[in-house]
């Protein structure tokens, strides 16, 4: 395959069934990497076509796709999709204005010819060129690939989620611990 080729560009309306199809390999990676904490529900593409489909229409979101061009004219594959948005301040997160990635992902055959470089660049081009003083991003915990492709673009880790599911053990010693 020939990187070169490869395009990134604005989704459109009729890139949405590609990049649903995409989004909805996502939610799979990360309902099989913690299946606890990230639920998996019938009709994932249905439900994030109809989602995208109105981050189209927001001025402060951008949907971007990698499109590698095919034999025919009209022919296209989207190998993997980027989705920002310009994020207000957050008091329940303490966090001032910001741009956001909130979702990348590259299917198998766009991988390692840098796609997700590409998709990622252009994101954050995107929302600085708006104004955003910070690009932030969330990911799986137990996603190390994607922490080492992240921190190549300079992010580092400022907050770290913790979950306890219902029923779990409480700590064995109930001396307070400060934060």
């Amino acid at each position: 395959m020939n990187d070169t080729a490869i395009q990134i560009r604005p989704a459109t309306k009729a890139d949405l069934p590609a990049v649903a199809r995409l989004a909805a390999e996502l939610v799979r990676l990360h309902h099989a990497l913690n299946p606890a904490r990230f639920f998996l529900t019938e009709r994932i593409e249905e439900g994030y076509e109809w989602f995208l489909f109105t981050e189209l229409a927001r001025k402060e979101s951008i949907i971007l796709v990698a499109e590698q061009p095919g034999e025919e004219p009209d022919q296209h594959e989207i190998l993997g999709y980027a989705w920002g948005r310009l994020e207000p301040r957050d008091w329940m997160e303490l966090r001032d204005a910001c741009g956001r990635l909130h979702e990348i992902f590259v299917n198998p055959a766009g991988r390692r010819l840098g796609v997700g470089k590409r998709l990622v660049e252009q994101i954050i081009e995107w929302l600085e060129a708006r104004g955003a003083p910070r690009v932030i991003l969330t990911s799986a915990s137990n996603n190390e690939g994607a922490h080492r492709f992240f921190e190549s673009f300079g992010f580092r880790q400022t907050m770290v989620e913790m979950t306890r599911e219902r029923g779990s053990a409480g700590p064995t010693n109930t001396a307070p611990t400060s934060s």
